[in-house]
């Protein structure tokens, strides 16, 4: 609680005085001492490694993980966007999970084939085949990292949405890097920002129906990259949001009702 209250009056500060008066106000705490961990008297504990305590996201450890559990809570919230005309990445996990008894039709597209699931195999950045406006939501949780030509894959989400349908995009922030490429047919090739997340699905979404939300504070994002799972910490550790340590950044963005799609690859969006 200390700390929290520490961090809203440097906030405060940074606010309202001058940048001359906090340097001047550093360069004294740092020749007096002052601060509530003295330099080098930090405890690492088990946190002093250089290795992660689980490789792999903490999955070994327990579920959910802490990306999980944030992609979850963010999917709870929005479960009424989940219905008639569903598809998913992947597997339809999280159409069953959220969508129940509102979702008419349930599709998955993979990238290659041979997933049992998938009823569309293809590129989601060259998915011509799927008809324009076939979906009232899609659920694309951490995918968008591992393609390349972003731009290329949101127009053409954007494309088989249906007009007022719904898109529930969870990606990482900070993170450590799943290494696929050259094991897997893609990579991982971005980390976003909710800064960038809004120049880049501002340009197709309108702004009334783009909602941007981050999830995480330095406590989480350094228990994710050591490989910690949710159960590690506490709800409120969990819960508690400092926009500074964005473990992850989701999106919900409404299509138009009517209207002709923008092209991103000509607007010059960054």
């Amino acid at each position: 609680m200390a700390s929290e209250i520490a961090d809203r009056i440097r906030a405060a500060a940074t606010l309202l005085l001058p940048l001359g008066t906090r340097q001047w106000l550093r360069a004294q705490q740092r020749r007096l001492g002052l601060h509530h961990t003295p330099v080098g008297a930090v405890d690492y504990g088990d946190l002093r490694r250089l290795t992660p305590i689980s490789p792999v996201f903490g999955i070994d450890r327990s579920v959910p993980t802490i990306d999980r559990y944030y992609i979850e809570g963010f999917l709870a919230k929005h479960v009424a966007d989940i219905r008639g005309a569903v598809l998913e990445m992947g597997d339809a996990a999280y159409t069953r999970r959220f969508g129940g008894d509102r979702v008419t039709r349930s599709d998955v597209l993979n990238y290659v084939a041979g997933n049992s699931e998938a009823t569309i195999v293809g590129d989601l950045t060259t998915a011509d085949h799927i008809p324009a406006n076939s979906f009232d939501c899609i659920i694309l949780t951490q995918t968008l990292q591992m393609i390349f030509d972003v731009r290329a894959a949101l127009q053409q989400l954007h494309r088989i949405l249906k007009p007022d349908g719904v898109l529930l995009v969870t990606s990482h922030g900070i993170s450590r890097i799943a290494r696929r490429e050259g094991i897997d047919p893609w990579g991982e090739y971005w980390h976003f920002t909710g800064q960038s997340t809004r120049h880049l699905f501002g340009t197709l979404f309108p702004f009334d129906g783009l909602q941007i939300v981050t999830y995480g504070n330095v406590l989480s994002a350094a228990a994710s990259l050591y490989g910690l799972a949710a159960a590690d910490l506490t709800a409120h550790e969990l819960d508690y949001c400092d926009p500074n340590f964005e473990v992850i950044i989701a999106v919900r963005a409404q299509k138009r009702k009517s209207g002709p799609a923008v092209d991103l690859t000509e607007s010059g969006s960054t």
